[in-house]
């Protein structure tokens, strides 16, 4: 597999090579355990890559369901994807703060809803 072509994962390389192209948008999808005493989102305020908008999986998940984290209806994921500035036509790099953690799940639900070119950041 070439990290090089954004299909699986893409290198940090990479990404400084494209962080700024128009089409690319970076997503911290960071999550933690409850009980871990991490907050997520108050890490990604605290220091992210640059342009990456936080992917809050709990609020973007089926918040109908009693089970945590199923997938949301597919006008809601889009919904909520495209306030992000994710549409078609764009390169979705997904990292998470735990080393592929909850960036892979990301990931799957972008390919779940029809969007393939998404890529997790190789080692976060």
């Amino acid at each position: 597999m070439d990290s090089e072509d954004p299909k699986l994962l893409v290198s940090t390389g990479w990404l400084a090579d494209h962080l700024n192209a128009p089409d690319v948008r970076v997503l911290d999808a960071s999550w933690h355990m409850p009980d871990s005493g991490r907050d997520a989102q108050a890490e990604y305020a605290e220091a992210h890559i640059p342009g990456a908008q936080f992917f809050d999986i709990d609020e973007i998940a089926d918040t109908q369901s009693a089970l945590p984290h199923m997938l949301p209806p597919v006008e809601k994921f889009v919904s909520r994807v495209r306030r992000m500035g994710v549409g078609d036509g764009h390169r979705v790099v997904v990292y998470d703060s735990a080393g592929l953690f909850s960036a892979a799940r990301v990931w799957w639900m972008f390919r779940v809803f029809g969007h393939d070119d998404v890529a997790v950041l190789d080692g976060g």
